[in-house]
């Protein structure tokens, strides 16, 4: 029986001498890892940042028979060479703490290329499971895999799991502490570099060998000095001395083609693997992802899916989330309103205003997003477990490359349509520093779920007849202008060469309920977090800022620095309060509503905020202060994030002019035209 510890059980968890057990879960991007953490650590997992690095850290704990665990998840990797941050941190963390156990998670319909980053840990000492995923779906593309067999060739323990239905979890689980408990090392069968390299090899580890420092393994880094890793080349060039060193130079320079011969070595000991425990479908059988690639990939048909796939989950946000959203804002906020205004009836006006107008009129009007950004999030987390995401980056490729992108930048832009943040973040995955700065430049303008939850809202009050079309264009517009930002910073900032399209198709399988509801559950959490914190703090420095220091808001300090922005304001129709609503949304972009509903005096009587701006706006003005709002600066986060990974201030003060001069002039734009117009 396995048991997720709750965050009140650790803090009070008894020190006892049952053993503490450190576990590893690695493997490559798209195997089902993150589903595996999930299922076994629950929600008693943190998220952090691993030391100096910007990739995630992952880390849960749970009792098993006794035993506290600790799982560590350690990043998507193809292999363990020092080429990303992710390969970088797999293999340091395995060497230098040591965990009790390794489990590589691999995807069974993907055999051959899993086995790559297995021959990659093998040459490491830590014990190692491995759990062969997907089973169901190998099965589904016509692949018959016997683990038993696999077990027998390697050496270390195969455990057949379809963690999407919680399948040989548990059991990997057992594996792994059996082997960590065992304290004798793995007899394990690991690949060995090609016949005409063995002399060589030998002759690198007879010079580096009482070289290495600790905890180091001397074959491990014979192997990667032979592969020319950067890293490890750097760490031998200091701790050799120069005459060792220069032998050491003088081998590799006599064969450069060792990579080759490391390489061949793996490749053929996954082969030997294969024909022992692998039967692959007959040729010319068309598997289930195949026919559905066609269309999905398709240089045409692909993007019609792909419209329909955001059709269909803005669809859904506003079919069902829209009715939810009014429910709560008449039924709870509304008759929270009134409920405080009938308790504090003795109370002084000011303690009266605070709560009903600062607190239940910012945060409230928050919280009616709830039902939107469920559903929202729920969607996103279906179309990336099914597998859908890779073939949306497919399809986009050559629209990104009208920008200076390609393909797989659509992934982290994507990741926009929920937050800005991780859609900086997320541009991780790009290999070129110029792709990840012009990604990370743009990824403000793909309009976040705050935004889109504001467009809602708004819509439905300045346009009630046409609030649907008017989303569409709005939410299509920033990506518009994204486009045409794209190319005009391309030819500006960012010239160069670039780079080209590769990634991995995983093949689709039904998606993991518990992975997703996870998945929701976190981010709907932060939200609540941001609601109770930031965006509360906010409302209540917008009420003060209205109130004082006359208890009038036409007097108030917020008054004062509206009307010196007004004029700014009056070319796109707007008022000061309207205007002082754009800025406020640099904090958070939900403050735009929060602020309106204070200024205009939501929830004042019951009054809900259509009605409160009901004739204060008109179709032109509303117009205009939504296209400003959709182009506006992103939130402070954001900006935080876009100094974090771009390491330099230059490139924040570059998007803030961009966006900004962007919202002004889209903002005076609507607003003439829609003059003309409506």
């Amino acid at each position: 029986m396995i048991r997720a510890r709750s965050a009140r059980e650790e803090s009070r968890a008894p020190t006892t001498n049952a053993p503490v057990l450190k576990i590893a879960l690695a493997g490559q991007p798209n195997v089902g890892k993150s589903t595996v953490f999930n299922i076994l650590t629950g929600l008693n997992q943190h998220v952090g940042n691993w030391p100096g690095k910007t990739v995630e850290r992952r880390a849960g704990h749970l009792e098993h028979h006794g035993a506290t665990i600790e799982i560590i998840d350690l990043p998507g990797a193809y292999c363990l060479t020092a080429a990303s941050p992710e390969e970088t941190i797999t293999r340091d963390y395995i060497i230098h703490e040591r965990p009790d156990a390794v489990i590589a998670v691999i995807n069974a319909s993907s055999l051959e290329r899993n086995l790559y980053l297995v021959t990659e840990l093998l040459a490491l000492p830590t014990p190692l499971v491995i759990g062969l995923n997907m089973m169901d779906v190998a099965r589904q593309e016509g692949y018959e895999i016997q683990p038993e067999v696999l077990a027998a060739a390697i050496g270390a323990p195969v455990i057949p799991m379809v963690a999407a239905r919680g399948q040989g979890v548990h059991e990997l689980l057992d594996a792994a502490i059996e082997v960590a408990l065992q304290g004798e090392p793995q007899q394990v069968n690991r690949p060995e570099i090609r016949s005409d390299h063995e002399e060589v090899l030998a002759q690198v580890q007879e010079i580096i060998g009482t070289h290495v420092p600790a905890p180091y393994p001397v074959d491990w880094v014979a192997l990667k000095l032979l592969e020319g890793d950067a890293e490890i080349t750097a760490l031998m060039a200091e701790h050799l001395a120069p005459e060792a060193w220069a032998q050491v130079q003088d081998l590799l320079r006599e064969h450069e083609d060792a990579i080759i011969a490391v390489a061949g070595g793996r490749y053929a000991w996954i082969s030997r693997m294969a024909r022992a425990a692998l039967v692959k479908p007959r040729m010319g059988r068309v598997t289930l992802t195949q026919r559905i690639d066609r269309v999905a990939t398709h240089p045409f048909w692909g993007l019609l899916l792909l419209a329909g796939v955001l059709a269909l989950v803005f669809g859904l946000t506003y079919a069902i989330g829209g009715p939810l959203q009014e429910w709560i804002d008449v039924r709870i906020i509304e008759g929270l309103s009134l409920r405080l205004q009938g308790w504090l009836a003795w109370a002084p006006s000011w303690l009266e205003g605070l709560l009903v107008d600062g607190v239940v009129g910012g945060v409230g009007a928050m919280l009616t997003f709830l039902p939107i950004l469920i559903i929202f999030f729920a969607s996103m987390g279906i179309i990336e477990d099914v597998g859908y995401m890779a073939r949306a980056a497919y399809v986009m490729d050559r629209f990104m490359h009208s920008i200076g992108l390609h393909g797989k930048s659509f992934m982290p832009l994507f990741l926009g349509f929920g937050c800005n943040v991780p859609a900086v973040m997320g541009a991780r995955i790009l290999e070129s520093r110029r792709s990840r700065i012009l990604t990370i430049m743009l990824a403000p303008l793909v309009p976040c779920t705050a935004r889109l939850a504001v467009l809602t809202v708004l819509a439905q009050v300045f346009f009630p007849g046409h609030a649907l079309p008017v989303t569409w264009l709005l939410t299509g517009l920033p990506l518009v202008v994204l486009a045409l930002a794209g190319i005009i910073i391309r030819l500006l900032f960012l010239r160069g060469d670039q780079s080209a399209f590769i990634m991995e198709m995983p093949l689709y399988h039904l998606p993991n309920r518990r992975t997703i509801g996870l998945t929701v559950w976190q981010r709907t959490v932060a939200f609540l977090r941001k609601a109770g914190t930031v965006i509360l703090g906010v409302s209540v420095i917008i009420w003060a800022l209205a109130t004082l220091p006359h208890g009038q808001i036409e007097t108030s300090y917020m008054a004062m620095l509206g009307r010196f922005l007004e004029p700014v304001g009056r070319l796109m129709g707007l008022d000061w309060k309207a205007l002082v609503a754009i800025l406020t949304s640099f904090v958070a972009k939900e403050n735009a509503v929060a602020t309106l509903g204070v200024l205009y005096g939501a929830g004042e009587g019951g009054l809900s905020l259509g009605e409160a701006l009901a004739g204060q706006f008109t179709a032109a003005s509303g117009l205009a202060f939504l296209v400003a709002q959709m182009l506006f600066i992103p939130c402070v986060a954001t900006m935080a994030v876009i100094r974090q990974e771009t390491g330099s201030w230059k490139w924040v003060l570059v998007n803030v002019l961009l966006l900004g001069i962007l919202a002004l002039a889209g903002g005076i734009l609507a607003y003439r035209v829609a003059s003309l117009l409506l």
